[in-house]
């Protein structure tokens, strides 16, 4: 069976919403920034790439409409390059690199780009898009549905304090053993040193009301 090997990695900074140097940056310009920085350092020519997969937990403004699609266009690669975005929330890039690599291994894929990427400054302001956000028949059944990922983590850690450290231990070990073939890419240390620089449009920080 074919192997998926991560041959490049490459990220933005982390800016601080509303208030940091991405603020004023588009979807489309901050992901396709990340993609042709990583083509580059794997010296593959946007024409290889068979697919651009990527994750995005709100679809919608800079970031809506197929953001993957959009990324790789501004990124430089060819129109012939296919691209999808998906949405797991908070694991959305990690699933989006899950599908591309599987993609590779079932697929025949040669060259498959997967992450993610998010605008909380564009995206989650008063501009936002809330008519009819809440489906009220599925808040009667399931209102659960509607909790905030910030909340959903807290209640995730504190139900698995109460879980046996095996347990844990034995996920852990799992997780490392599908991930072997990416340690010829080189460690966890060096993804978070690849934050590329960056030379963006910044606006004055601005305060919105986000109804939370």
């Amino acid at each position: 069976m074919t192997d998926a090997v991560i041959i490049s990695t490459a990220r933005t900074p982390i800016g601080k919403a509303y208030k940091g140097a991405l603020n004023n940056t588009e979807g489309a310009t901050m992901l396709g920034h990340a993609i042709s920085a990583a083509l580059s350092k794997a010296k593959i020519e946007g024409a290889e790439v068979e697919d651009v997969v990527m994750g995005c937990a709100m679809q919608q403004g800079t970031t809506g409409t197929n953001i993957a699609r959009k990324a790789l266009l501004r990124a430089g690669l060819p129109v012939t390059v296919a691209g999808t975005t998906i949405d797991r929330q908070c694991a959305s890039g990690l699933q989006a690199i899950a599908l591309a690599a599987r993609s590779v291994i079932f697929d025949g894929v040669e060259v498959a780009v997967g992450g993610g990427g998010e605008s909380i400054s564009l995206v989650q302001n008063n501009q936002m898009n809330s008519f009819h956000a809440v489906d009220p028949e599925l808040l009667a059944m399931k209102g659960d549905a509607y909790i905030a990922m910030l909340d959903t983590a807290e209640i995730v850690r504190n139900a698995t304090t109460y879980r046996a450290n095996v347990r844990t231990s034995t996920v852990l070990r799992a997780s490392a053993g599908r991930h072997l073939p990416s340690r010829a890419a080189g460690s966890m240390t060096s993804l978070l040193r690849s934050a590329l620089p960056w030379r963006s449009r910044t606006r004055r920080p601005v305060r919105y009301r986000t109804g939370r």
